[in-house]
């Protein structure tokens, strides 16, 4: 049976004050039967590393670059990210994909960028609402993970999944947990394809998802965690979205 795994992603938001006080909430609403982890913004891992020594929750990053070293500026390797001990690095979100023109290839080269460090990537996946409305969710998410699986090829089964409906983030929209299951089976039967490792793969699903659907959507046979957006941002949600995973 695999793990449930419950990452919040900070995305652009947080300061020292808020952060620390949000950690310190973490920590109290624990224990969780499941993984947990919180990927924050750049200038803050190693405060967030310090603030959960001792601590069952984990921590990484929102991105990385997929170059090992070099002149790229205002870019962060994933040698950087593995040496303040980050376990998870998001790679392929939709805002990447989105507002920094991001393709399959990209987020590829990343997700291989940061396997070579150790550091697990959560690769995201996830069709636009124009997508869905055209039929195309199945295409869209299976060419997406088929550019990941062709370039890391037998270590394909070292990643985290997630499947994030463009649609459902931040917009208060979630897909109900046959439709986030439907996407899921899909995913899972391509990876069953290119792996022996697929059946003990985890995959997430992410797209507003809150203390009051975490249970139902949880509870699907091929949704293995969260990646929680504007809810990990509140330690009592986050907390309860954490128990939902039990």
């Amino acid at each position: 049976m695999r793990k449930k795994l419950v990452v919040g992603n900070w995305k652009m938001h947080g300061n020292r004050a808020s952060n620390a006080a949000l950690l310190a909430g973490l920590r109290e609403a624990g224990p969780w039967s499941a993984d947990v982890a919180v990927c924050v913004p750049f200038p803050y891992i190693a405060e967030t590393a310090l603030a959960l020594t001792g601590q069952a929750v984990l921590f990484g990053a929102q991105d990385c670059s997929a170059h090992e070293q070099g002149a790229y500026t205002g870019e962060v390797s994933s040698a950087m990210l593995a040496d303040l001990g980050c376990r998870y690095v998001i790679v392929g979100h939709s805002e990447r994909r989105a507002y920094h023109a991001e393709n399959d290839q990209l987020v590829a080269d990343k997700a291989k960028a940061a396997l070579a460090h150790g550091v697990t990537p959560i690769v995201c996946v996830g069709e636009t609402l124009a997508e869905r409305d055209a039929g195309q969710t199945e295409s869209v998410v299976k060419r997406q993970l088929a550019a990941v699986i062709h370039t890391l090829t037998h270590c394909i089964g070292e990643i985290v999944l997630a499947y994030e409906p463009v649609w459902a983030i931040g917009t208060g929209l979630t897909a109900s947990p046959e439709q986030a299951q439907a996407v899921h089976a899909v995913l899972r039967k391509q990876l069953q394809a290119a792996t022996q490792k697929a059946d003990s793969m985890r995959i997430l699903y992410g797209g507003s998802v809150k203390p009051d659907n975490a249970v139902q959507l949880f509870g699907m046979p091929d949704i293995d965690g969260g990646l929680i957006g504007g809810a990990a941002l509140k330690a009592a949600d986050f907390g309860a979205i954490c128990r939902a995973a039990n």
